[in-house]
């Protein structure tokens, strides 16, 4: 199976200069916990990922207001995937890089989508998904996380 059978190709996407409370009006909105952040919602290149928790850790972190820039706040430092890459591989640099939900882009940098735990683990055995989600929580010094490109 690849991802292009598994992810979400519904796509919520903000821009770095939208406030952090814009992005957050759109998860809630939309029930999702991250929104991909592109330079253009008509273009849709992926620039970076704003999660629920960037917003609620960091904002606060930083004494922030909602009137902060999506920008300040988002992940630039991406792992992604392609449309075509198993569903394996795709579960393999979650574990690695311990991210929850993964953009899915094609050869120009475009967002076609996003594999989250939750699509893999609902197409899994119990015990399967239980390792995953255990190797993606598992705790790590912050020096030892690194993010990979596809």
């Amino acid at each position: 199976m690849q991802v292009k059978d598994l992810m979400s190709k519904k796509l919520y996407c903000c821009t770095p200069v939208d406030t952090i409370q814009t992005a957050a009006g759109l998860m809630k909105n939309n029930d999702v916990g991250a929104i991909a952040v592109v330079n253009d919602c008509s273009e849709r290149k992926l620039v970076g990922i704003i999660t629920d928790r960037d917003i609620c850790v960091k904002a606060v972190a930083v004494g922030g207001s909602t009137a902060l820039k999506v920008n300040d706040l988002m992940s630039k430092a991406l792992v992604t995937c392609s449309p075509d890459e198993s569903i394996e591989a795709c579960e393999a640099k979650m574990e690695r890089s311990q991210v929850r939900r993964i953009p899915v882009i094609d050869a120009r940098g475009i967002c076609l989508g996003v594999v989250s735990q939750a699509d893999i683990a609902l197409r899994d055995t119990a015990e399967h998904t239980h390792h995953t989600i255990a190797a993606i929580s598992q705790h790590r010094p912050q020096s030892l996380m690194t993010a990979s490109a596809p």
